[in-house]
């Protein structure tokens, strides 16, 4: 009997309640859970910005996350690539990519390999901008 895989994927800059949440609702959804963690380089092309926390050290606390069998340093940008190298059955993603342009490319290529894509709803209360403004704010206070 083949074991279901899924592969979740994010920064987890700033580790909060929301990438827990992301975390355990994938787990519920696959056999063997791995979590990719992006590269600062990639967050720094696609965001614009490095992260607050390096990569190592991203990883390593995702790493101890019970639901997280495996993790992998994404380091690439076309999720079909991570792919290859995984080969995973299932991909999570938050829904901000559902409905969209992107979401439906993304959709159209994992279904020509056989990988299901699964939507999370994010947390409202909580995200890794919110947390990062404050830091801003607090740093502008401490620079005055």
């Amino acid at each position: 009997m083949s074991q279901k895989v899924g592969y979740a994927a994010g920064a987890y800059d700033l580790f909060h309640i929301g990438h827990l949440n992301i975390l355990m609702h994938a787990k519920a959804g696959c056999d063997v859970l791995i979590a990719g963690v992006v590269s600062d380089e990639m967050l720094l092309a696609s965001r614009g910005r490095p992260p607050v926390v390096p990569l190592a050290e991203r990883m390593e606390i995702v790493r101890h996350i019970d639901v997280v069998d495996r993790v992998h340093a994404e380091v690439v940008p076309d999720k079909l690539d991570t792919w290859a190298q995984l080969k995973f059955d299932v991909f999570f993603k938050g829904d901000d990519w559902k409905g969209t342009a992107r979401g439906a490319d993304l959709e159209r290529r994992f279904a020509e390999v056989g990988v299901e894509v699964v939507y999370f709803p994010y947390t409202v209360t909580t995200s890794s901008t919110r947390l990062r403004q404050a830091l801003d704010v607090l740093s502008g206070l401490a620079d005055q």
